[in-house]
Order: C-alpha cells, then structure tokens, then sequence
C-alpha cells in the first residue's frame, strides 16, 4: 500500500504509517503523474489539481483532500474512473468563524463598526454559514439574514427566530455581507463572480464585505470600484481569484487582506487531519485507532479579562495583513509555514 501526501497537511504522522506500507510526502503543487502511478491512495490540499491529467492510468482508488471545498477535484472525472473521493465537510467552520468575528471586532475598534446595531447578511450557510451565524449572534448582532437558495429550497430548518432572506434583502439591509460558498459556475445557482458589479450596484447601506469563501465568489475588480465609489465601507479579503498571486491594489484597499488563511487554526488543521485520516481507514476497511491533537499555546501568555481583548490575543487577522503586505509574493510560504493558532483559550489550556 502506498500513499501519495501533500507534505504541508500536519499531524498525520504517525498515524498515517500505520495505514500504508510507503507514504510519499511532496508539495501539493509538484506532485505529478509519476509520483502517483504506483499510489493506491491520494491525500491533497486545494494546490493539487485531481484530473485525468494527474491519474489516467494510475492505481490510485482513492483521493481525499484535506479541505472543506473541493473544487480543485474533478469528480467527474473521478466517478467515470471508479475513484472514489472524500472531502472533509466543516473541518475548519469553527476557525472560519473565528477569522470574521476577529476580523468585525477590529473593524470596531479601528473604524467604529457598531455590532450592536448593525445586520449581519450571511451568503452560504453551510457549515461555515452556521458557525458565522453562531458567532455572529454570541457578538450581538442586532440582526442575521440567511441567504442560501439550496438549503432554502430543501426548506431547511433555522434556529428559532431566523428564516431565509433574498440576496436582494441583504443588498439592502445588511451592514455586513459576508460570503461561505463553495465556488460553483453552472447549475440553478451558480457562485462565480457573485458579488458582481450589478451586486454592489445594489447596496444600500454601504456594508463591510467579507469574503472567505473561494476568491471567484467576488469580483475583485467590481469590489474596488464599489470601493471607489463609496459603495462599500470596508473590506476584508482571505481569499484571491489568482491565488497564489494576489491583486495588490485590493491588497492595499482591504481592511484585511489575508493569504487564504481563515480556516487555518490549528484545531482546524487537526480535524481536517482526523477527518482525512478517517476516510482512509473507511476505505481499507480498519478500525480509526489515532488521537489527532494540536500543541499547546506557549505558557506564560497573560491573558486579558476583556473578552474581545482576550480574544485578539488568540488570533489577530491584523498580524497576517501586516505579513501578506511586506511580503505578498511570499503568499504560499505564508499558508505552508503558518503560525500556530488556536481557537478557544479554554480548549487550548486543556492541552498544556
């Protein structure tokens, strides 16, 4: 048995040699054809491209991508091939979640963003949907509208007190818009270039924009005019439609600007690492016997009573923008050497 693995996925050893006979470890963005011809098992991230290209002709029988969004996997291909797949659903959501609720508190603190009385639209309420709405009401938003087509149609059910508004609704009630799609072109409800010029066309409360979904969802260069145009209040940007390259007058522009970091806490990591790891032993048919956990916080942090306080001391989306503009070419190198975060102080002093 051997497994192909994208080198920048923490925590899988030792797990993972326990489940094969040899593991390869590359960088996602160099694994090719070679690498995986005589590989039974496939695990990526989004940089590995998952088409006829990379496994026509392969032994590979499964591909798991360490990763909540699967776009980067041509499951088309996939099916027609008799490979199976498996993503990790809601891996990171919590992390997410922590990305914009710290990223709102600074918009508070430095450009008087009022939570109190604003209204959050959410766009996508998936996992990562829900876990922005939980924060979102734990910050005391005076309002949150839901807005995703899908879900509305399957009349999925919402916590008491919330229901499903139009895109429409949020255009114009929203202080807040904040976007966790994956990235779709075809089908009843497309997602690329969703946040279009006709979208900001019709804002009209001047909204701070979020966009942590996959950088298609919006049009970079329609959000700079909006921008222009006073259209938009602020924006906050993780995710970039050249990834790795970024768009460096929106780099500039955005409140936050990050390198498609939101979901990168280490307790997301290692649920993602879990979660791919559990999709392998399914595979092979034997029993999840590994503990995935992620290190502690350093001791000797002292910690703030404030709430918000203590809570930019766990992570601060500033501290990446800050990195992302001295060094925007350094874009990969920032994703594959991130520093370590975590997302609760309680569950983070559990492990010390």
């Amino acid at each position: 048995m051997k497994i192909v693995v994208d080198d920048k996925i923490p925590y899988l050893r030792p797990a993972i040699d326990g489940l094969a006979d040899e593991v390869v470890a590359k960088p996602g963005k160099d694994i090719t054809a070679a690498d995986v011809r005589d590989a039974q098992i496939l695990i990526v991230r989004t940089r590995t491209r998952c088409d006829r290209r990379l496994l026509e002709g392969s032994s590979v029988r499964l591909v798991v991508t360490a990763t909540i969004g699967y776009d980067h996997l041509d499951v088309d291909y996939l099916r027609d091939a008799g490979i199976e797949w498996a993503n990790c659903p809601g891996c990171n959501a919590t992390s997410v979640a922590q990305y914009v609720q710290n990223s709102l508190y600074q918009l508070s603190r430095e450009r008087g963003l009022d939570i109190g009385s604003s209204t959050m639209g959410i766009v996508g309420v998936g996992h990562v949907g829900s876990a922005v709405m939980a924060a979102a009401l734990r910050m005391g938003f005076k309002r949150v509208l839901l807005n995703d087509p899908p879900r509305a149609a399957m009349a999925a059910q919402l916590p008491a007190g919330l229901h499903w508004s139009s895109l429409a609704a949020l255009q114009e009630e929203a202080d807040v818009i904040t976007f966790h799609t994956p990235l779709t072109g075809d089908g009843p409800w497309p997602t690329f270039h969703l946040a279009d010029a006709a979208f900001f066309g019709g804002l009209l409360r001047k909204p701070v924009v979020i966009n942590a979904a996959r950088g298609g969802v919006v049009d970079e260069q329609a959000l700079l005019s909006a921008l222009d145009q006073g259209l938009v209040r602020e924006a906050v940007v993780d995710t970039w439609e050249g990834e790795p390259s970024v768009n460096r007058e929106l780099l500039t522009r955005a409140f936050v600007a990050t390198p498609h970091i939101a979901g990168y806490s280490a307790d997301g990591k290692a649920n993602a690492t879990r979660m791919t790891l559990e999709a392998v032993a399914k595979f092979l048919n034997v029993e999840p016997l590994f503990s995935i956990a992620p290190p502690a916080l350093p001791a000797g942090i002292v910690w703030s009573d404030d709430p918000v306080e203590r809570a930019l001391q766990l992570y601060d989306p500033l501290a990446d923008t800050a990195r992302l503009r001295a060094c925007p070419e350094a874009f990969e190198q920032q994703r594959n050497n991130y520093p370590l975060r975590r997302e609760s102080l309680q569950i983070a002093q559990s492990r010390m």
